[in-house]
């Protein structure tokens, strides 16, 4: 008989290749904590999942402008990313521009970035 597993009680948003999120990953799988991976290159971001981030943290906090994608961004782009519509427009075409990692609880709470300490109490509020 199969083992059930009980659905995940976090979703963590990021890329693959992220060395941040790389230290999340294994913080989460460390303390045995289920969560579903979604990766936005390879699981995309539907428009009502981004205006949602939007919604909770602001546009503001969660365009990297420390990464790699940023940086390659024209000037003039740079410049027009100045509203949350131009934000969620850039995040939904370049989803690596988002920081990360972003882990989303069950009931919609938001810790992006990634810190043990902050983890370690974001998980304990939230399971």
């Amino acid at each position: 008989m199969m083992e059930k597993q009980s659905p995940a009680l976090f979703t963590l948003f990021g890329i693959k290749n992220c060395d941040t999120m790389k230290k999340a990953r294994r913080f989460l799988d460390n303390q045995q904590i289920n969560y579903h991976y979604h990766d936005y290159r390879v699981n995309g971001l539907s428009d009502e999942t981004v205006q949602c981030f939007i919604d909770t943290l602001g546009w503001t906090p969660l365009i990297n402008m420390r990464g790699t994608t940023w940086r390659k961004l024209a000037a003039e782009e740079k410049a027009q990313i100045d509203n949350p519509q131009a934000a969620k427009t850039l995040m939904l075409a370049q989803p690596a521009v988002i920081k990360r990692p972003l882990l989303v609880a069950a009931d919609g709470s938001m810790l992006l970035g990634f810190n043990e300490n902050d983890y370690q109490q974001f998980i304990q509020e939230k399971s």
